[in-house]
């Protein structure tokens, strides 16, 4: 019959929130900067693998591991709690709205990355608008709201 310690031990423990938020953020700005997982890595002297488990959240960052991130990345500290959900068992203030993270998680994948660098290169400002609303055409036709009656 298993111990008490054993079970306790055997379970995975999940990622927190805000390690997958700071990896996330990890990860945007590496891919804002065109450096691959090596060669962060390289410069952090770790293995791919280790970067990517900190992207992932995985694996917690230290104080010092992200002071390195933040030398390396050339950003602030603070940059990488940017939009941070709150911890577990922190309330929120009434009136305040939640955190826009979906953000966060799209600038922080390869095609997130690249379609807003593409994007904020045309410089005509009557094409841009007409993209973005050729893209919200697609969306409500692809995923009308529950409460319109027509599509």
């Amino acid at each position: 019959m298993p111990t008490r310690n054993s079970i306790s031990t055997s379970s995975a423990k999940l990622p927190s929130v805000v390690d997958k938020h700071v990896g996330g953020r990890v990860r945007m700005r590496r891919l804002m900067l065109g450096l691959s997982q090596e060669s962060l890595g390289e410069y952090l002297g770790l293995t791919f693998q280790q970067v990517q488990k900190y992207e992932k959240g995985v694996n917690r960052i230290s104080a010092s591991r992200l002071q390195q991130l933040s030398e390396i990345l050339e950003v602030p500290v603070p940059f990488f709690f940017e939009g941070a959900p709150p911890s577990q068992g922190t309330a929120r203030k009434p009136g305040s709205a939640p955190s826009p993270s979906f953000i966060n998680e799209f600038l922080a994948n390869a095609d997130g990355h690249a379609l807003v660098r593409a994007f904020v290169q045309i410089e005509d400002v009557p094409l841009r608008r007409a993209i973005v609303r050729l893209v919200e055409a697609i969306v409500a036709e692809r995923s009308p709201l529950p409460d319109s009656g027509t599509r």
